[in-house]
C-alpha cells in the first residue's frame, strides 16, 4: 500500500518581503558607514643621536607575523605579565627596564595587550627607536 504524500508549499506574504529588502537595506548602510580604528598603521620613531637603553633582562618583541616573543622565546599575551614579573623579581623600581620593539605593521589590537602586561608586571617601558642613518 503506497501512501501518498502532499507536497508542503510555503508562501511568502508580499508585504513581508518589503519588510525583509527594508531591513537588509538598512543594515548594510550601517555596516558600510561603521569604520574599523583597530587597524592603526604607523611607521617606526627615528631620531638622530640616540642614547642607548640600559641593560635589561626582559625584551618584548611583536614581529610581522604578530608573534609575540619574550627574550627570543614565542609566548602567548596570557603568559606574559606573570613570566615578566618573575624576570623583575628583585629589581627595585626605577630600574625594570622592558625593552619593547613592533612590527610598524603590528595592529593596535595585538600591542596594546603586551603593553598592559608590562604594566601589571611592574615592567618601565623603553620604546625602540631606530637611529636615522644618512
Amino acid at each position: 500500500m503506497k501512501i501518498s504524500r502532499r507536497s508542503a508549499r510555503a508562501e511568502v506574504p508580499s508585504m513581508a518581503m518589503g519588510d525583509i529588502a527594508f531591513n537588509l537595506l538598512i543594515f548594510f548602510v550601517i555596516l558600510a558607514r561603521a569604520q574599523d580604528d583597530s587597524h592603526l598603521q604607523w611607521t617606526p620613531a627615528e631620531a638622530k643621536n640616540l642614547q642607548n637603553a640600559s641593560n635589561s633582562v626582559v625584551s618584548v618583541l611583536i614581529d610581522a607575523d604578530s608573534k609575540l616573543y619574550l627574550n627570543g622565546q614565542q609566548i602567548g599575551v596570557a603568559q606574559l605579565a606573570g613570566r615578566i614579573e618573575g624576570l623583575l623579581e628583585g629589581a627595585p623600581p626605577g630600574e625594570r627596564p622592558v625593552l619593547v620593539k613592533v612590527h610598524n605593521e603590528a595592529l593596535a589590537q595585538r600591542f596594546e595587550p603586551v603593553i598592559e602586561a608590562i604594566s601589571e608586571a611592574g615592567g618601565e617601558l623603553v620604546h625602540i627607536v631606530e637611529e636615522v642613518r644618512d
